[in-house]
């Protein structure tokens, strides 16, 4: 895999971890409330913090999905399947941008794109 795939895959695992410490660590914060827009009173109901909670889980499966495929599988999976990890950080970040706020796609979306356009012609 080529350094600038290598390096866009790191971004695009460090951020969805991140997102994963404001999701389940940081739903109730002024940082939370601004990045998802939430009402402060939406904020601090205690099923919001639990489905916040829960999403984040997944952000972090995909944060450590792509560290791991890119650092612990052999040489001929790395590829395909960090294609698959960004892909879905692609995905979600078009689909989080028509639902919920369109910063979500130049935030997620964006650099999962590019991370997976980069593995496609640099691999």
């Amino acid at each position: 895999m080529s350094l600038i795939s290598t390096v866009l895959v790191i971004i695009v695992a460090v951020e969805a971890l991140l997102i994963l410490g404001l999701e389940m660590f940081g739903s109730q914060s002024e940082a939370a409330q601004k990045a998802f827009g939430f009402s402060a009173e939406y904020q601090h109901r205690p099923e919001t913090k639990t489905t916040m909670a829960n999403i984040g889980l997944y952000n972090g499966f995909i944060g450590v999905g792509l560290l791991f495929m890119r650092f612990g599988f052999p040489g001929n999976t790395t590829i395909a399947g960090c294609l698959l990890f960004t892909g879905f950080v692609f995905i979600a970040g078009v689909f989080g941008s028509l639902t919920v706020n369109r910063q979500i796609m130049w935030m997620q979306g964006i650099p999962g794109l590019l991370a997976f356009l980069s593995l496609l012609f640099f691999k």
